[in-house]
């Protein structure tokens, strides 16, 4: 028997079908028709950023929206991995399903930030599951599990579904049956962002088969405890300085989808631009506001991550019309930091230096701990060899 396979089933019997994304041109034609007669506001003074996405960066933007990516080549390409749909709670769920063709892989369950999607890990997949292909070592593969968050793209909110409310604790339950669903019974978990705060929690429920939980960054945050911040070294202070700067300020976007998401919906759910101009802006805001990028040197830099890759996931949330319901992290105050937890290995890619360190192993089982840059808080997409190389690190040192 395969390692991480048993050949036990769920209680009650699931069925799984195969899916494929498959958009009718006319959703397509209308799309662009759309994106020709959006009524553009005028550029408002203060600042080309300080006031929110520039005009003319999202003209351009959408124009090579309308003009310049091909859907139906992306399309091709999520098409290219297994996927399949289920029922879980009454909750459709849709996940990637791709195995490795290395009998002794690790079973891994990827969760996706927001906002995003599956096609946050298009890039990794490929690697992650067959590493001889991509000039890896075969004896770190991986079977990969890719689920969409519930309320995301193809895990579309169900009517029944919509009276109960979704928590991150909740999710992680669907994650747990869905891995029992497929007969893994060893397996490890990975995230970024909000799969960071499901992966945790998903060990703590699970940790009869969770063997270890590796996430980009969240744990070590100061709580405000002074003992927490006593002895601080030079570099220990630069640290927790530059996490106020990045704390400070911001668009506000939380705040008002922990409370009014339904009316920001109506926008996005009906013209691509406002879609774009929300989704932009986060990812912006993300990765160091405002949205030029510069090296040491206050040179321009190219943009962090491929404008293909997120117009996929824009295009996703708009053929699926799930913007406002990617929204419920925030309204079930799902937002925040991961939680500690013991009872499996912990590993964190980029965790910051020695001061979140130190934090964070005071609650939880760090075995591998890397303070990796990225250019986008979105890793996966950024720099996705440098992710992958350290998802293997960590779960070699588990075997």
């Amino acid at each position: 028997m395969e390692k991480g396979i048993t050949s036990s089933k769920p209680n009650k019997p699931t069925h799984i079908r195969t899916f494929r994304i498959d958009v009718s041109q006319a959703d397509l034609d209308d799309l662009h028709e759309r994106l020709s007669r959006t009524r553009w506001p005028a550029q408002l003074p203060g600042g080309e950023w300080n006031r929110g996405i520039p005009v003319a960066y999202l003209k351009e933007l959408a124009e090579y929206w309308q003009h310049g990516y091909n859907w139906r080549e992306h399309e091709a390409k999520l098409n290219k991995f297994p996927q399949f749909i289920t029922e879980i709670d009454g909750q459709t769920i849709h996940f990637l399903h791709v195995r490795s063709p290395e009998v002794h892989a690790t079973p891994l369950l990827m969760t996706h930030s927001w906002p995003n999607s599956i096609a946050e890990f298009m890039h990794m997949i490929g690697p992650l599951t067959n590493p001889s292909a991509y000039g890896g070592d075969p004896n770190k593969a991986f079977h990969v599990v890719v689920p969409s968050l519930p309320g995301f793209a193809y895990s579309s909110f169900a009517d029944a579904a919509v009276e109960s409310p979704w928590s991150i604790k909740r999710v992680a339950e669907t994650w747990a049956q869905l891995m029992a669903i497929l007969g893994y019974d060893r397996y490890g978990a990975h995230g970024n962002d909000a799969g960071a705060l499901v992966s945790p929690e998903l060990a703590v429920m699970d940790s009869e088969h969770v063997i270890g939980v590796h996430i980009t960054a969240g744990l070590g945050m100061p709580t405000g405890d002074p003992s927490e911040l006593e002895d601080l070294t030079d570099e220990e202070r630069a640290e927790l300085e530059q996490l106020a700067d990045w704390f400070a300020g911001g668009s506000g976007y939380a705040r008002y989808l922990a409370n009014r998401p339904q009316t920001l919906s109506y926008g996005m759910n009906d013209s691509p631009v406002a879609l774009l101009a929300f989704l932009l802006e986060r990812f912006k805001e993300f990765d160091g506001w405002p949205g030029s990028h510069t090296n040491i040197d206050n040179e321009l830099i190219d943009e962090p991550i491929d404008r293909d890759q997120l117009l996929t996931t824009v295009t996703l949330y708009w053929l699926t019309h799930t913007a406002g319901s990617s929204s419920w992290p925030y309204y079930e105050g799902a937002a925040g930091m991961p939680i500690n937890q013991t009872k499996v290995p912990t590993g964190v890619s980029h965790g910051g230096g020695s001061l979140f360190r130190r934090l964070a192993e005071r609650n939880n089982h760090i075995v591998h701990w890397s303070s990796k840059k990225s250019s986008s808080h979105m890793v996966a997409m950024a720099t996705p060899e440098s992710l992958i190389d350290d998802i293997r690190e960590f779960f070699s040192q588990l075997h």
